[in-house]
């Protein structure tokens, strides 16, 4: 992924500015906090002028949404595909596991959710929607277990939404949370292949329906 997770370096003059803002104001926020962050080291950071990132973000509060924004853009990536009858289900959710731990491997994406966590416990109220706009990103899988507890082949005993979490949960507790409360590293090609493949294989020992 490119810096600040967008889709391509830009090519004009103010938008270049716009992402240098970005990233300044993500350094700014980890280190100091929402109520630390200054408007000031940010443009000095980013070698613009303050105005310039007035012009931009016309205020902190907008600064921060605009960060947490670039974090919902970057899960993006997360959309499960369709279920396909015709595919193992083992395949199918390798595939979509492995597409995750690029994600959560990625440092501009660990440091954008440090920033968003951290405001998250401080002022609930500034963080929340666009946290929940994240969470609407794991519909996905969600929509995929559904539809193979529609064709039998992942018993139905479990809410899908459920069944996604558990998933879900045993991929985040070893490579993010240990990432964004530890300041853990983050895992190496070799442990995620582990990982995806101890995931995936735990859950569908307990999914699958009996033979």
């Amino acid at each position: 992924m490119t810096a600040m997770n967008l889709p391509g370096r830009p090519t004009r003059l103010t938008d270049r500015k716009r992402e240098a803002i970005l990233r300044a104001a993500v350094a700014e926020f980890r280190e100091f906090g929402f109520a630390g962050t200054r408007m000031d080291r940010i443009a000095a950071t980013a070698g613009v002028s303050k105005r310039t990132v007035y012009n931009h973000f016309a205020s902190k509060d907008e600064l921060f949404t605009a960060i947490l924004w670039q974090l919902w853009e970057a899960s993006r990536s997360l959309d499960a595909p369709g279920y396909d009858p015709a595919r193992p289900l083992r395949e199918q959710l390798l595939a979509f596991v492995a597409q995750k731990l690029r994600l959560l491997g990625d440092a501009s994406f660990i440091d954008l959710s440090r920033v968003a966590m951290a405001e998250l416990v401080h002022a609930p109220e500034r963080a929340r929607v666009m946290m929940d706009k994240l969470a609407e990103k794991e519909e996905g899988l969600t929509s995929w277990i559904r539809a193979a507890q529609a064709d039998g082949r992942l018993r139905d005993d479990l809410a899908p939404a459920d069944a996604a979490h558990q998933l879900q949960g045993m991929v985040k507790a070893f490579a993010f949370w240990p990432q964004i409360a530890m300041g853990a590293a983050p895992l190496d090609a070799a442990a995620q292949q582990r990982l995806m493949h101890d995931c995936v294989d735990m859950f569908l020992a307990v999914r699958a329906p009996a033979p």
